[in-house]
């Protein structure tokens, strides 16, 4: 679609307007946000729009098109796919060796485990390698009511944020800004930082990473935004 509007604003329910007509969704329902913080900046990603609309460079107005059109009419199942990953969460895997790996792991991931502990009263087993071990049930159902009382805007930003980290853990600590974005996204990419300082990374690799990257920037950012209302 060519760019046909020349103004962008904001109506008195945070919707954003073209040219003072609304914006609606792909399921035809207002694009309106939560917090004007997050209106501004979708508003923003309009405004940006060169001559043609390319939805891929427009992030925060997907996700938010998602939480209206997808999650809104039934929250339930998209709070348990997030919940899920409590099940294999990756902080929970460890390396045996190298000793230096091995570090590297505990130093990014055992902060995370001992916040949800005290924040959540749970118990995460860890193991060393990829095989399955058992969370106890009290720590899924805990792990899944923290979830479960997020609201639709803020589940759509978990979803991608959980998908592009493995970590339900790091993501809510995230949600609750006990770390940052930054410290959240290198905790995730431990294992593969050590296997490209180690093997290198080839093309496919480094753009598939590039695009998990931008996909879990954007949903930082769109959390970021609804938490500053």
């Amino acid at each position: 679609m060519k760019r046909f509007w020349k103004k962008v604003a904001l109506d008195a329910d945070r919707g954003v307007l073209l040219d003072g007509r609304p914006v609606r969704t792909p399921g035809r329902a207002p694009l309106a946000l939560p917090t004007d913080a997050l209106a501004e900046a979708v508003a923003d990603e309009w405004r940006a729009v060169g001559e043609t609309l390319d939805p891929r460079a427009m992030p925060l107005t997907g996700l938010a098109n998602a939480a209206i059109d997808r999650i809104t009419p039934d929250p339930v199942p998209y709070a348990a796919d997030i919940a899920r990953y409590a099940e294999t969460d990756l902080t929970c895997y460890r390396a045996d060796a190298p000793a230096a790996l091995v570090e590297r792991q505990r130093a990014a991931w055992d902060p995370l485990l001992d916040w949800a502990r005290q924040r959540y009263d749970v118990h995460l087993e860890t193991t060393a390698g990829v095989m399955h071990v058992a969370q106890p049930r009290a720590t899924l159902e805990r792990l899944a009511e923290a979830v479960a009382v997020r609201d639709p805007f803020t589940l759509a930003a978990l979803q991608a944020i959980v998908s592009a980290t493995g970590s339900i853990v790091g993501t809510l600590a995230l949600a609750e800004g006990t770390v940052d974005a930054e410290t959240l996204w290198r905790a995730a990419q431990v294992d593969e930082d050590w296997q490209a300082e180690q093997w290198g990374e080839d093309e496919l690799a480094k753009q598939a990473r590039e695009a998990k990257h931008a996909s879990f920037d954007a949903a930082a950012r769109f959390l970021a935004a609804l938490r500053r209302d």
